[in-house]
C-alpha cells in the first residue's frame, strides 16, 4: 500500500521549539537562531508553512518584512516586488521525500495568488552546496548575482525565479 504524502500546514506558534531545533542542526547553511529571533521572523513571514510533523519547512518573507538579512536586503535594494526564500529545511530522516520540492511548488503557487511575479533565495559557495545549487537550478532558479558576507566567512550565490503570470 501506497501511503499519501503527509500534508503541508501553516507554521503555528506550537512549532517553534522544533523549527527552532530543525533550524539550529543545519545552522552551517542557514543560520542559528535563538528562539525570540524566530518568534520576530515568525511574525514578519510571507508564508511559512511545515510537512507532517515538522519532517520539513520552509520560511519566507516578501519585500515589506522587517528583516537585516544582508541576502534579503540585497534584493530589497534590486528588486521592488519579490518574495525572498530564507530557509528550508528537511530533517534528515525524511530526505529523498520530495519535501523542498512539494513545499517550493506551494510557495510559488501562494505567491502567484498573491501578485508577485518572482521568488529569489541565495546559496552558500564558500562553504559549497553543489546540490542546491543544482536543485534550484531544476526547479528554473537562475543566478543574478553573488555576495561575500558576515565579514568575509560566508560567500554566496543569489538566484531569481520568475512566476508565470
Amino acid at each position: 500500500m501506497i501511503s499519501s504524502p503527509s500534508p503541508i500546514s501553516h507554521v503555528s506558534a506550537d512549532d517553534e521549539a522544533i523549527i527552532l531545533a530543525l533550524n539550529n542542526e543545519h545552522a552551517a547553511e542557514l543560520s542559528w537562531l535563538e528562539p525570540e529571533r524566530l518568534t520576530f521572523l515568525l511574525g514578519e513571514v510571507f508564508y511559512a508553512r511545515r510537512i507532517g510533523s515538522l519532517e520539513a519547512f520552509i520560511m519566507t518573507f516578501d519585500q515589506d518584512a522587517r528583516y537585516d538579512s544582508p541576502n534579503f536586503l540585497w534584493f530589497r535594494e534590486r528588486y521592488q516586488r519579490f518574495v525572498y526564500v530564507d530557509r528550508v529545511v528537511v530533517s534528515a530522516e525524511a530526505r529523498g521525500r520530495g519535501h523542498a520540492r512539494r513545499l517550493y511548488q506551494d510557495l510559488f503557487d501562494h505567491a502567484s495568488r498573491a501578485g508577485q511575479t518572482i521568488v529569489t533565495c541565495e546559496v552558500n559557495v564558500e562553504p559549497p552546496n553543489p546540490a542546491s545549487d543544482a536543485f534550484h537550478a531544476a526547479l528554473g532558479f537562475a543566478e543574478v548575482g553573488d555576495a561575500v558576507i558576515h565579514g568575509g566567512k560566508k560567500a554566496v550565490r543569489y538566484y531569481l525565479r520568475e512566476l508565470k503570470a
